[in-house]
């Protein structure tokens, strides 16, 4: 099935990151960095279906060249700490073919990029069909009517309440507060351009026939809080889970959807006992409960006869409902009616504690997971910072796996901690032992719902078969006036 994945990230010269470099890496090419005099030579990659770049219309046309392009943005971009490029990957669908995921990746770029002022190179990746998925490397810094680079902000005199410049001594300036030429750097367009993904997307698959769909928002936001969210598995363990590999976050993932399913398939039955039984109490003479337990005890096999084990079966089904019927002191069908309801608040009550505690075990699952990835990859952190400039781009692709995984945890847990020194690791790991025993008490309430549902719709089943038998009866008997009074027609 469609999976929707969109992450943005920026690739900064701060970072010790070479623009260069990465365009090179994702192409599989070899390109001479001019800014630091490397050599960047990934020929032998493999795994690259496609590549090309798409130009707005005011960029020169020498830029269509991945070389000339990403060597001409390290040059523009002076400081220490620039930002060289924005970096979009997203998963294609392998429901559509090459030609239809390049149509839609080209249509993407072109609405939220290109027609924007940015120039995009693509490169898309894929082995034996398993993992399709494309990187669009973008400028950050827009083009002026002359086909040169223009500026990434500008600045603006801060004005007193005369409207005068305001002068600053100590610096021996005028205030002024720099002002973005452009909003791509602003917050709210990463949500924007994830959600055109999503819209996108779904558009190419309906329009190929496929009924799959996807969304970028997450079950909470969706407004879906009956269900228990998946985690999301990020590049590394999607790319194992379509090689069949299965990972950690893939079995978290497997398991929650057998939940869902179970809580759903629970819902479903409940919800067709309801139904029978608002159908069934509208006749006048239903069977007793009584007349239930005979009917079963007086079940036949398939040949209309009784037999040892038929004998043994029907006990067994009549003895689980008589002590279902004791147990829950129930003497009629309204007081089935009342049990039925009883089970519905209950199975609503273990949706209802067990959806967060499932929801907060994936946020302790995912800092557990980056808290043990800092402290793995702290120590090739600490080497890769210790490089001579020339150095940086060699180790970093050489550990790349372990600089990405420690960079985003790095990231992850400054947000996690919330201002906040020391990783609580050991707490979080008791907090999601708890959780984990609190959901395991949960689930043997479920089952043992479960079980009592199963009980009902033996009954529901045996107070159906009485029905439909007296149904045949009355039928036969009316079969056989008919005929009776056709004969005394005939013989009239």
């Amino acid at each position: 099935m469609a999976i929707y994945h969109c992450s943005i990230k920026i690739i900064s010269r701060g970072k010790g990151k070479s623009v260069v470099a990465a365009a090179a890496y994702r192409a599989g090419e070899n390109i001479y960095s001019e800014y630091d005099g490397r050599i960047n030579d990934y020929t032998r990659k493999g795994g690259v279906i496609h590549k090309e770049i798409m130009l707005p219309e005011n960029a020169p046309t020498e830029y269509k060249d991945r070389a000339v392009l990403w060597n001409a943005v390290e040059k523009i971009e002076k400081a220490k700490n620039s930002q060289l490029a924005r970096e979009i990957e997203i998963d294609l669908p392998i429901e559509l073919n090459h030609m239809q995921n390049l149509n839609l990746v080209r249509e993407y770029v072109k609405k939220n990029f290109t027609d924007k002022g940015m120039c995009a190179d693509i490169c898309i990746h894929d082995k034996n069909g398993e993992n399709p998925h494309a990187h669009i490397l973008l400028t950050m810094r827009p083009f002026s009517e002359d086909k040169a680079w223009g500026a990434k902000q500008k600045k603006e005199y801060l004005l007193n309440e005369n409207g005068k410049k305001i002068y600053n001594p100590k610096k021996r300036q005028y205030k002024c507060k720099s002002i973005p030429t452009t909003d791509w750097n602003e917050h709210t367009k990463a949500e924007e351009w994830r959600e055109a993904w999503a819209n996108i997307l779904n558009e190419h698959l309906e329009k190929a026939n496929h009924a799959e769909r996807v969304n970028h928002k997450s079950f909470e936001r969706q407004g879906i809080t009956d269900q228990i969210p998946t985690v999301h598995l990020g590049v590394a363990a999607h790319q194992m889970e379509k090689r069949g590999i299965k990972t950690d976050r893939g079995n978290i993932n497997r398991e929650i959807a057998v939940t869902n399913n179970l809580l759903r398939q629970l819902e479903a039955r409940m919800n067709k006992i309801q139904k029978w039984l608002d159908e069934e109490l509208q006749i006048d003479e239903l069977p007793t409960l009584a007349a239930v337990i005979t009917e079963i005890l007086n079940r036949k096999n398939n040949t209309g006869e009784e037999t040892r084990s038929q004998n043994i079966k029907n006990l067994k089904t009549a003895s689980e409902i008589v002590n279902f019927l004791t147990e829950n002191n129930i003497t009629d069908f309204a007081g089935l009616e009342a049990k039925l309801k009883s089970m519905h608040n209950k199975q609503s009550e273990i949706r209802k504690e067990l959806i967060p505690k499932e929801r907060r075990l994936n946020v302790l699952d995912k800092h557990i997971e980056q808290s043990e990835y800092y402290r793995e990859f702290s120590s090739i952190n600490k080497l890769y910072k210790q490089q001579k400039p020339k150095d940086k781009t060699d180790f970093y692709e050489s550990h790349r796996r372990e600089l990405t995984l420690y960079q985003a945890s790095e990231r992850y847990l400054k947000d996690a901690l919330n201002g906040r020194d020391k990783i609580p690791l050991p707490e979080w790991k008791a907090e999601h032992t708890k959780l984990t025993n609190e959901k395991k008490q949960l689930t043997a309430e479920y089952l043992s719902l479960k079980e009592e549902v199963g009980k009902v719709e033996k009954i529901a089943r045996s107070v159906q078969d009485i029905l439909h038998e007296e149904q045949r009866r009355e039928q036969l008997i009316e079969n056989r006036l008919q005929r009776v009074e056709r004969k005394l027609i005939n013989i009239r």
